[in-house]
Formats: structure tokens, C-alpha cells, sequence
């Protein structure tokens, strides 16, 4: 809700930026350490991370171009140095860039992916409380207990009672991480390379198509649905596909 942590000087610490930052190294820190405990290159792992985090920025960055594409035509370098960004850009472009270094390096992709895909949601729910301090991605008015209103200078709409969807939206990335985490330790004996990375993308899709409904912000549109919910429909349906397929080519390889 205040983006602005800490000013030293002229420099200024940015609450979004600074989620984010930490989400990147505790998602990192996380992976290395799963992946020395699973024997994978540790690495790869940090260069996959960082491979992720470089393009995952650029995408999300091109995909809410594409979004605001009117805006970005009347300003471009505004819209280009704006806070906004779109996760599911990010996304696309973290993995496409994950599956070409695995396919240089001559590295099993699923295994990678799985590995990843927990700690991607986890470092989305310290992205979403850097949302809220900044105001970004904000909600419908509510006169429910549980709105919140955005001080001048936020870019939420100041003195308005809205529904906190950065912080439901944080909370179900925090679940979405544990719960994957949590399947892998309870069921790994029943797992085929690509079902956590599925699963990530089946539950990510789902909740993200639900939240959408909460929020007000501008964010582009397909149809009836928010542009954000129509690539929510692909993920998920993507995820279940490469679910089955996991599956049927992991019992195949038993026989």
C-alpha cells in the first residue's frame, strides 16, 4: 500500500521491486537447495533461475505491451517504464527459456520443470505483496470489512474502498507452492516426470481465472473474458494434457 520502503539520499526503495527481489533469491535459494537434495546439477538450476527471471521479465513486459497496445502507441517509453507487467507473459517466456537451455545442455527438461515450478510460486506470492504496496492490479469496490483503500499516489484509485485481490491473489500463490511441494514428498513414488509442473499450471489457471472476476483494473480483453482469463483457459487445459501424457508415457516406460 506504500511503495516507497526507504529513501537514502536520492535513492528511493521501491516496495514492488524489492518483493520481488526477494521472491527471486528465496525461490532460488529454495531450488538449489531441493536440487542437491534430489542429486540434479545445482548449477543448472541457478542458471535456469536466472534465464527465467531475465526473459520472464522481458515476457511479461512484451505481453502487457501487447495488452495496452492503444497506450503504448500514444507513449511508448511511458508504457515501457511503467510498472506494469503481465505474470502470464512471464511465464511463457521463463519456460521457453528454461527448455532451450535444457535442450543446449542436453538436460531432462521435466525433471527441470518440475524441480522449478513450486518455487515460480512461490516467488509470484512476494511479486503479489510488492502489487499491493504498489497499488498496481487492484480490485472491485466492496464495502465488505476486509476492503482496503490506496492512499493518494498509489495507482489503485485513492479513497476507495477496494477488494484486496494482490493479497488473495499472494495467499493462493503461497498455497499453490506448499501444496505442490507438499505432493511431492507424500506421493514422488507415484509421480511422472512433468506432473508437478502440470499441476502448477492446472492450479495456477484455475485460481487465476476466479481472481480475475475480483479484479478492476485495465488489463485487455477477449471477448467476454479478461485477456489474463482467456490464456487461463489454455494453461489449464495445457496442464491437464501434459498431466495424461505424463502419465500414459511414464507406464509405458515400465512395461
Amino acid at each position: 500500500m506504500h511503495n516507497d520502503i526507504l529513501t537514502i539520499g536520492g535513492f528511493t526503495v521501491h516496495g514492488y521491486g524489492l518483493m520481488i527481489g526477494i521472491g527471486f533469491v528465496l525461490a532460488m535459494l529454495l531450488a538449489e537447495y531441493r536440487a542437491k537434495k534430489r542429486g540434479m546439477k545445482e548449477d543448472s538450476v541457478i542458471d535456469i533461475a536466472i534465464l527465467a527471471g531475465v526473459f520472464g521479465f522481458l515476457g511479461a513486459k512484451v505481453l502487457y505491451v501487447i495488452v495496452s497496445f492503444d497506450e503504448f502507441m500514444q507513449s511508448p517509453l511511458e508504457v515501457l517504464g511503467s510498472s506494469g507487467f503481465v505474470v502470464y507473459g512471464g511465464i511463457i517466456g521463463g519456460v521457453l527459456a528454461s527448455m532451450i537451455y535444457c535442450r543446449i545442455k542436453k538436460l531432462p527438461f521435466l525433471e527441470y520443470f518440475d524441480l522449478v515450478m513450486p518455487e515460480i510460486a512461490l516467488a509470484q506470492g512476494f511479486g503479489r505483496i510488492g502489487c499491493f504496496l504498489a497499488g498496481c492490479c487492484y480490485g472491485r469496490e466492496t464495502d465488505a470489512w476486509y476492503g482496503v483503500t490506496f492512499p493518494h499516489g498509489s495507482l489503485a484509485p485513492a479513497g476507495v474502498s477496494l477488494i484486496p485481490t494482490q493479497l488473495i491473489s499472494s495467499a493462493a500463490d503461497f498455497v499453490n507452492a506448499f501444496v505442490l511441494i507438499l505432493i511431492v514428498n507424500k506421493c514422488k513414488n507415484n509421480l511422472a516426470n512433468g506432473n508437478i509442473g502440470a499441476l502448477y499450471m492446472i492450479f495456477y489457471g484455475i485460481g487465476r481465472f476466479f481472481i480475475e472476476f475480483l479484479r478492476n483494473d485495465i488489463r485487455g480483453s477477449v471477448g467476454v473474458l479478461s485477456t489474463s482469463q482467456f490464456i487461463s483457459i489454455f494453461i489449464t487445459v495445457c496442464g491437464i494434457g501434459l498431466f495424461a501424457i505424463c502419465r500414459v508415457r511414464s507406464r509405458k516406460e515400465a512395461l
